[in-house]
């Protein structure tokens, strides 16, 4: 165990510098900051200085090493729209993103057993065809285009709910059905495919054979052997959510890492942009990590010799 979770440390820290260095390099094509930042009439003399304090009149290499060194110890430089250090103004938005991702997966996994579940109870019914049609469509839809469509409906038409914000359960609900319909979708499918497989094997048809309730064998054999597939798709869309949720948040103007990092696109804000990024394949990397974990406690079987 000790091994395996040293192997999984070195290769987390490997996908977090390549990352980071992806984005280090995109980043410098976007555009020179300064050219922003400076006003009308500002002379070349103080825009060379303002270059110098930022560091842009550095050789590309020479950042880079600067930035590695500095990331080392979490310093991602200061904002210099918002002039405060952007490791700092990132976590700070972080647990509005958490909140938000993980009330999308709770959504989706809890929507998808049940519904998924009851597919698999009634195949080829007409409940089962409803279903998979429905989630197959919810599959194909954007969701910057679904999170439009439940603001028309249920805040501007019916005013059920805030279009948008923070500071409420009711302004997170919107969002939440938004960015987790689409792993909805997938879960559904899955544990409704995983189910099928289960019940029709030779221990749960033993189990019938012993006269144990339906929903006994359900519950002790058939869910606990679709978990390993099902903690996959979850660490796997956890990093999916985390990067759809910088349309989500835009839309519904949630104050999470997404939204700030769309605004630093724009102001060509590099330091906001580089710890984001880091933030956000951190997190990430953790959860797999906890997935990879969680298989032992649902499969015995599973090594990690």
């Amino acid at each position: 165990m000790v091994r395996f979770l040293i192997r999984r440390l070195f290769s987390a820290a490997l996908v977090v510098f390549g990352v980071v260095t992806v984005i280090f390099v995109l980043a410098r094509f976007i555009g020179d900051p300064v050219t922003l930042m400076i006003q009308p009439g500002t002379t070349q003399e103080d825009i060379d200085i303002l270059r110098n304090v930022l560091g842009l009149d550095r050789p590309v290499a020479e950042q880079y090493v600067i930035f590695l060194r500095d990331a080392l110890t979490g310093n991602f430089g200061v904002s210099p729209w918002q002039n405060q250090p952007a490791l700092l103004l990132v976590l700070d938005r972080l647990p509005a993103t958490l909140m938000l991702t993980f009330s999308a997966l709770v959504f989706s996994l809890v929507i998808a057993l049940v519904v998924g579940s009851i597919s698999a109870m009634h195949r080829g019914s007409l409940l089962d065809r409803a279903t998979m049609t429905v989630v197959l469509i919810g599959q194909s839809v954007p969701n910057f285009w679904l999170g439009l469509m439940l603001v028309l409906i249920f805040a501007t038409q019916l005013n059920l709910l805030p279009t948008a914000g923070s500071g409420s359960w009711q302004h997170l609900v919107l969002p939440t059905i938004t960015l987790g319909f689409f792993s909805l979708a997938r879960l559904t499918r899955l544990v409704r495919s995983e189910l099928l497989t289960v019940m029709s094997r030779d221990y749960v048809r033993t189990a019938r054979a012993k006269g144990l309730p339906r929903s006994l064998i359900f519950r002790r054999h058939a869910l606990r052997n679709v978990a390993i597939p099902i903690i996959t798709v979850l660490a796997i869309d956890f990093g999916l959510l985390m990067g759809g949720a910088v349309v989500t948040e835009t839309i519904f103007a949630w104050p999470g890492i997404g939204r700030l990092m769309i605004q630093a696109i724009g102001q060509r804000d590099f330091p906001i942009l580089q710890a984001g990024v880091f933030v956000v394949a951190l997190m990430v990397v953790i959860a797999n990590l906890m997935a990879d974990i969680a298989y032992a406690w649902f499969d015995p079987q599973v090594s990690y010799d």
